[in-house]
């Protein structure tokens, strides 16, 4: 980072300046672990379905949320150009559209062998950005001869950038020393104009109007600095890799509908830094991208929201339904744990270092609704997992009267899934108008199964994370990516059919 990046973090970053955490904050948090060894104390004493009071308060929490969410998103039944109004708060300005420019930032540390992809997918955008970085962050395999020879860029050096390339002016190289991707991404920002700069992951295809939707939203409304789009995960060709797509698929459709209601409470704190954008001065302002992050795209929604409170800018963060992508996902569970372990540890350092904005009242309905959810979503896994095992316990110990009654209680919520996921499914294909990536059939039978296998899986690997993040660790290994490529040769074997 530069200097002015580095002075403009140590201003507004609490991790570098902790202020005081008010009681109410201590009190949420350690009421969750309170909470949690109570009702696990009561499976050594108590008979009948209290005994699995861990598993009831798990059923509880997780319902309570999906008729906040159902509640929230039901504005998506109306016809979308209503809800793009309303979300928004202001009028279709095209002059103010005309006016605002965007630019796009590729951070990629080794990833030739998807690149062509995503740039391919760049070019063919129906509003083409006025600049396009690829922030080399150390690149050791074909990068640096795939841009000099298919894309005529000239190797700048070591910490400078390229001249643009002669076949396509956007696109220019900005070739960095091995940093890791927050240090590339602000890199980056410093050396563009752009009045919105959009992130966008080696491994992620854009739709053609994805560029056109997001600088459309930063155009018409000046208070929104950061803004989601769509994803969709790919993954192998492979048996796991078909398994892990197909219940990814549908865990981002909900997550993107209640991504939504939260929007709509004015509480919304997570965009995917695989595709997401921002307006480049409002980043600048509060240090850019935070190199010490496991989440480096999360914690700067949380300094954003902070510096707008603290300093009453009424900043905005809104997830853009007709700004699509499609992402590489894990395909296996050593590579799903492990993105998994790097997410949750790093949701659980931004939730310490921001520990003095749960329930304070001068962060509004983020203060006193999301973060003391946040608060309890960090022991969620281990209600999640303490409940089955305790399950297994019961059933191996011949316990049936315990036994009879919570399956009683885990077939009515599957049935409340049931009914959510259809739901979601239904309100996210009005919402995006994407109809070919789901099924309501698909989604049925993943609310079945998910309970028994895929939803252990995400708690595993965020139970994981728990121990990542208590030993400080930082480093989370590499990914291998086979989802973006298998899907690039899918689309090209269908258009030459």
């Amino acid at each position: 980072m530069n200097d002015s990046l580095d002075q403009a973090l140590a201003r507004t970053s609490p991790r570098l300046a902790p202020p005081p955490t008010p009681l109410i904050s201590v009190v949420i948090h350690l009421s969750v672990m309170v909470l949690w060894c109570v009702l696990f104390a009561r499976a050594f004493f108590l008979q009948g379905v209290v005994a699995w009071s861990t598993g009831i308060a798990y059923v509880i929490y997780d319902t309570v949320l999906l008729l906040f969410v159902a509640w929230q998103a039901r504005v998506l039944l109306r016809p979308v150009d209503a809800i793009d109004t309303a979300a928004d708060g202001v009028t279709d300005d095209a002059a103010a559209r005309a006016r605002s420019t965007l630019g796009v930032i590729v951070a990629a540390h080794n990833e030739a062998a998807v690149l062509p992809i995503t740039l391919d997918a760049l070019f063919a955008q129906t509003r083409a950005p006025q600049q396009i970085v690829i922030a080399d962050d150390g690149s050791s395999d074909g990068t640096a001869a795939l841009l000099a020879q298919r894309y005529g860029l000239a190797d700048p050096g070591e910490g400078r950038m390229s001249a643009p390339s002669a076949r396509y002016p956007a696109l220019r190289w900005l070739k960095l020393a091995h940093g890791g991707k927050a240090r590339a991404l602000n890199a980056a920002l410093s050396a563009m104009d752009t009045d919105t700069v959009m992130t966008v992951d080696a491994d992620t295809l854009l739709e053609p109007d994805a560029c056109a939707a997001m600088a459309t939203a930063f155009g018409r409304e000046p208070q929104l600095v950061a803004a989601a789009g769509l994803l969709t995960p790919v993954c192998g060709n492979s048996v796991s890799g078909r398994f892990f797509q197909w219940f990814q698929t549908y865990e981002y459709i909900r997550n993107f509908i209640s991504r939504f209601a939260w929007m709509r409470a004015d509480s919304l704190l997570l965009v995917s830094g695989a595709f997401a954008a921002f307006r480049r001065e409002a980043v600048m302002t509060v240090g850019g991208f935070d190199p010490h992050c496991l989440v480096e795209d999360y914690e700067l929604i949380h300094r954003l929201r902070r510096h707008s409170a603290l300093e009453g800018l009424g900043w905005d963060v809104r997830v853009i339904g007709t700004a699509r992508a499609t992402t590489d996902a894990p395909g296996t569970l050593t590579s799903f744990l492990r993105q998994r372990r790097r997410w949750f540890a790093g949701f659980l350092q931004t939730q310490y270092w921001y520990r003095d904005m749960t329930g304070n009242r001068r962060y509004g309905k983020l203060g006193l609704m999301m973060l003391p959810v946040k608060a309890f979503d960090t022991v969620q896994p281990i209600y999640g997992l303490t409940a089955f095992a305790l399950l297994l316990g019961f059933l191996f110990d011949g316990r049936f009267t315990i036994v009879l009654p919570v399956l009683a209680v885990i077939v009515g919520k599957i049935a409340i899934d049931l009914a959510f996921h259809l739901f979601s499914v239904h309100l996210y294909r009005r919402w995006s108008g994407d109809r070919t990536h789901s099924s309501f059939g698909m989604a049925l039978l993943a609310a079945i199964f998910e309970p028994f296998s895929f939803q252990l899986m995400r708690h595993t690997g965020a139970t994981l994370g728990w121990f990542h993040f208590l030993l400080g660790r930082r480093k989370w290994g590499v990914q291998q990516r086979t989802g973006l490529s298998a899907h690039g040769q899918r689309e090209s074997a269908a258009s030459s059919r």
